[in-house]
């Protein structure tokens, strides 16, 4: 079984007309909230074979956070992480990968409500909005490995930052 971790990135400042989208930043709550998240994650001994990010700046600010926390010795940008990415793309990356064995740890940095569908498409084969994902919160799921994983899999984890950070 591989277990993935799906991530929403930390607080990045409003949206507004004077800064594109793919490039706001983590405000300073945002860099503080994750900072801590990546510190509780080192604690419980947590460590990532690689982080996929998504492109945008405030998803790759937060995985660099994760990064700089020693989560991961692998960080790579994966452009299906982007807002209304392909989970088939992630799929057929992790298949043909060397992490699709059993013992595993794969981080994926993203966006809402496109990590929440992903993991719903995991758990139930189908969207249902049912998950919500905060801003820095955590979806951890079991992946079988041998079979596709649509439908198939377990959730182990869903938490908001607020219970990683005391």
């Amino acid at each position: 079984m591989t277990q993935l971790y799906l991530i929403r990135h930390g607080i990045a400042v409003e949206r507004d007309n004077l800064i594109k989208d793919e490039v706001r930043p983590l405000t300073d709550l945002g860099k503080e909230k994750t900072q801590k998240v990546a510190q509780r994650l080192k604690e419980i001994k947590i460590k990532f074979d690689i982080i996929l990010t998504s492109p945008l700046l405030r998803a790759r600010e937060t995985a660099t956070i994760l990064q700089n926390a020693g989560l991961t010795d692998k960080l790579e940008e994966f452009k299906p992480l982007s807002p209304g990415g392909n989970l088939q793309l992630w799929l057929d990356w992790w298949l043909n990968s060397e992490y699709h064995h059993d013992q595993s740890i794969i981080a994926l940095v993203g966006h809402q409500p496109d990590l929440s569908h992903w993991a719903e498409r995991f758990l139930w084969g189908n969207v249902q909005g049912a998950l919500v994902l905060k801003k820095a919160g955590i979806i951890g799921i079991t992946l079988p490995t041998p079979i596709n994983p649509i439908g198939e899999s377990e959730l182990f984890l869903l938490t908001p930052p607020k219970f990683f950070i005391f």
